[in-house]
């Protein structure tokens, strides 16, 4: 599978209620210690790998959008954002359907190394679902080969992909990279 027909696809259209449950302040735009924000560093990563990235964000982020397509990524806005996890996966996957696969980052993981990126496009190569492993802990992003695309384009609700990744082992890539467990819920895990 070559790398150029696997898209990127990274979920930046939550609302992050749990990092500030007031909605004022958007966890993906929160500044790292590294002084670049949550969701730039973890797009910044997933382009370094990929050839095309889509961002997914909602129609009111346009700061985000900006920060976004200024990292090289392609940005589409989820009309139905607010349904969840799930709709917001279909939308992108409809709208890149052309791909031979997907690797389905999250924005607020910023934390996963490049390097992580590739081994798990090399695993698509050989494998049709794939995800790494830290420390005994499936963590993400998740890939998906193309057969599942009738699966994806039909999520809705919140759930994101779970229900596929039930009924479907995927193919565990071990990294010693801590990232692939580590997101930012809460302001503190900054």
């Amino acid at each position: 599978m070559a790398v150029e027909q696997i898209v990127g696809i990274l979920l930046a259209a939550g609302r992050g209620r749990r990092f500030d449950t007031s909605g004022q302040n958007d966890k993906l735009l929160a500044l790292l210690p590294s002084g670049v924000a949550v969701a730039v560093a973890a797009a910044k990563n997933l382009c370094a790998a990929l050839n095309r990235v889509v961002a997914v964000v909602r129609p009111d982020a346009q700061a985000l959008a900006t920060a976004l397509r200024e990292t090289g990524c392609e940005v589409i806005f989820c009309p139905h954002a607010d349904e969840g996890m799930g709709s917001v996966l279909a939308f992108a996957v409809q709208h890149c359907a052309d791909a031979s696969a997907w690797l389905v980052a999250l924005a607020d993981m910023p934390y996963i190394a490049p390097l992580t990126y590739v081994m798990l496009i090399r695993a698509l190569g050989q494998h049709d679902l794939v995800a790494p492993e830290f420390d005994g802990q499936r963590g993400h992003p998740v890939g998906f080969a193309r057969r599942f695309l009738p699966q994806l384009a039909a999520l809705k609700g919140e759930h994101g992909a779970r229900e596929i990744l039930a009924h479907a082992k995927p193919h565990l890539v071990t990294t010693d990279d801590g990232g692939v467990t580590r997101d930012i819920d809460l302001a503190t895990d900054l």
